[in-house]
C-alpha cells in the first residue's frame, strides 16, 4: 500500500473504506515489517512527550539561553483562566499550547518534530485543545497524528518541509496543513474533509519567509507557530462546514513547491533578510553572540 499524493491517499481511502489514519497505520506496517500494536505504541509515546512538552511550557518558567523567548505561553494560559479573550476559548487554548511547545523546544527541552522542530507546536497545540473540547480518547488522538503523518509523507515527497529550502511556509505551512487534516478528522470528518483543510490551511500561508532573528528557532517562531494553529482550527472548521479549496490539495502542495525554489537565498534560515536583517534583530544578534559574530 503506498501514495504519493493526496488524490492517491483519498482514492485509497475510498476503496479500502477506511480513515487516512488507518491507511498511514498499514502503509507503516508493509514498509517497516512491524506489528500494528507496534507502530501504534511508538505513535502513543510520541503523543505522551507532546503532552508533556505542554504541561511544561504552561506551568514552568521556561526560558530560552538567549533570553529572546519563554513565558508566553504562560501568560496566554493565564489568560485565558480569566475568561476576557476576544477570540474562542479553543482558538486561544491551541495557541497557548502551541506557544509553550514551541518554547520549550528553544529551551532545549524534549519535543516530538511536526515536521520540524521550529514548528514543532502547530500540530500539537491543535490536537491537544480539540481533543478537550471533543472529550476524544488518547486512541483518536494516536490516529490523528497519523493523519498528519500521512499529509506531512505528501508534502515532503512533493515540496519541502525545511525552511532552509522552502521557507516558512514549508515548515509552518505544513504543520499548519498536517494539523487542520489531523482535527477534521479526530472531529468526525471525512478523508476528503481533512484533505481540503489542509488544502484551506495551506494557501494562506504561501509564500512564509525563514527569517529567524540571529539564526535561532526562536524569533519569530515561536509566534509563527501560534499562528499555524489558528490558522489550522479555521481552515479544519471551514471544511467541516464544507467549503472546499478551489485549487485542490495536491496543486497547492506543487504552488508551495515553485514559490518555496523562488525565494531567495536570504528568507530559507540564512538571516539574511526579512525580520532577521531589521535594526532590532541586528542588536539583539550583537547582545547574544557578541562583536565577533557580526564580523
Amino acid at each position: 500500500m503506498k501514495f504519493h499524493s493526496v488524490k492517491e491517499l483519498l482514492e485509497l481511502t475510498k476503496n479500502e473504506g477506511k480513515k487516512i489514519s488507518d491507511i498511514m497505520i498499514e502503509m507503516e506496517m508493509e514498509q517497516s515489517e512491524r506489528s500494528r500494536e507496534e507502530i501504534v505504541n511508538q505513535m502513543r509515546n510520541s503523543l505522551h512527550v507532546m503532552k508533556g512538552a505542554i504541561e511544561r511550557g504552561l506551568t514552568e518558567d521556561i526560558r530560552s539561553r538567549s533570553g529572546l523567548t519563554g513565558g508566553d505561553g504562560k501568560k496566554l494560559n493565564q489568560y485565558l483562566e480569566k475568561g476576557q479573550y476576544l477570540s474562542g476559548s479553543t482558538i486561544i487554548e491551541a495557541v497557548s499550547k502551541a506557544v509553550a511547545t514551541s518554547e520549550v523546544n528553544a529551551a532545549m527541552g524534549t519535543i516530538v518534530a511536526t515536521p520540524t522542530a521550529g514548528s514543532v507546536g502547530v500540530l500539537p497545540g491543535s490536537l491537544f485543545a480539540v481533543a478537550e473540547k471533543l472529550e476524544a480518547s488518547e486512541d483518536d488522538m494516536v490516529n490523528a497524528l497519523f493523519t498528519a503523518g500521512a499529509i506531512g509523507l505528501v508534502i515532503a515527497n512533493n515540496a519541502f518541509i525545511s525552511g532552509a529550502a522552502g521557507g516558512c511556509q514549508a515548515e509552518i505551512g505544513s504543520a499548519t496543513a498536517m494539523a487542520a487534516a489531523a482535527v477534521v478528522e479526530m472531529a468526525g470528518g471525512t478523508p476528503t474533509q481533512s484533505t481540503e483543510a489542509l488544502g484551506i490551511a495551506l494557501k494562506n500561508m504561501l509564500g512564509l519567509t525563514c527569517d529567524p532573528v540571529a539564526g535561532l528557532v526562536e524569533v519569530p517562531c515561536v509566534k509563527r507557530n501560534a499562528m499555524g494553529a489558528a490558522n489550522a482550527l479555521i481552515a479544519a472548521d471551514m471544511a467541516l462546514a464544507g467549503i472546499t479549496s478551489v485549487i485542490p490539495p495536491d496543486e497547492v502542495i506543487e504552488a508551495m513547491y515553485h514559490i518555496g525554489c523562488s525565494l531567495p537565498i536570504s528568507l530559507k534560515e540564512t538571516s539574511l533578510g526579512g525580520l532577521a536583517a531589521t535594526p532590532t534583530a541586528k542588536e539583539l544578534e550583537l547582545k547574544i553572540f557578541g562583536p565577533k559574530w557580526n564580523k
